[in-house]
């Protein structure tokens, strides 16, 4: 008996079901937690690194350039930000003479300073190297966030502030499309908070 496969309506129908049901489960307090300390951190100068695998490094690289580019919009100084996961020289240095799980770990030795800030992102919450990556933050007093999906894993509980996108194991697509929407609403929200709303003098590029 031939196998019935679904359609790609059927497919997409389901996701964009599940999608939504899945976004009105956000925890707007959380995200909101989450604004405030990328606040803070642009308005100290403090750096922001962002860390993440597969997927989720992409998303990284792509808030990067949001967060270092379109946030600019509001005037204020600019956001110090940088992805672990974009120096490909350097990470496989650390990948291949001291393993894969002192990746990002490894670079924040050279880096990190307190009152900085670590975001994480991931499905699962249990990337060995974003694990090490917290710890390594934690002990010098960096600000941790976690992006996180399926039941948050072992960093759920790790970091200072999570934003969780609770779903089945394995449905990356639903996560990793729910952070980059995250991104993309904290993005907005950094960059709606104009100088000029406040009578602060805008800050003009050299």
């Amino acid at each position: 008996m031939l196998k019935i496969h679904s359609s790609s309506k059927q497919i997409a129908a389901t996701f964009l079901r599940e999608f939504g049901e899945l976004l009105q489960r956000v925890n707007l307090d959380a995200v909101e937690r989450i604004y405030q300390i990328l606040r803070s951190a642009r308005d100290s100068g403090a750096t922001v690194y962002l860390a993440g695998n597969g997927g989720s490094a992409a998303t990284a690289a792509h808030w990067v350039n949001d967060l270092g580019k379109g946030a600019k919009e509001s005037c204020r100084l600019p956001l110090r930000v940088m992805s672990l996961s974009d120096n490909v020289s350097w990470l496989t240095a650390l990948a291949n003479d001291e393993g894969y799980e002192r990746v990002f770990a490894g670079q924040l030795e050279n880096f990190a300073k307190a009152n900085d800030v670590l975001v994480v992102l991931s499905a699962s919450g249990n990337s060995a190297n974003l694990l090490r990556a917290v710890e390594m933050a934690r002990a010098r007093k960096l600000k941790t966030i976690g992006f996180l999906g399926f039941d948050g894993g072992a960093l759920k509980n790790m970091v200072d502030e999570v934003v969780l996108l609770p779903t089945p194991k394995g449905a990356y697509g639903l996560v990793e499309s729910g952070h980059d929407l995250l991104c993309h609403i904290l993005t907005a929200c950094l960059a709606a908070d104009r100088a000029a709303a406040e009578n602060i003098p805008a800050r003009v590029s050299a």
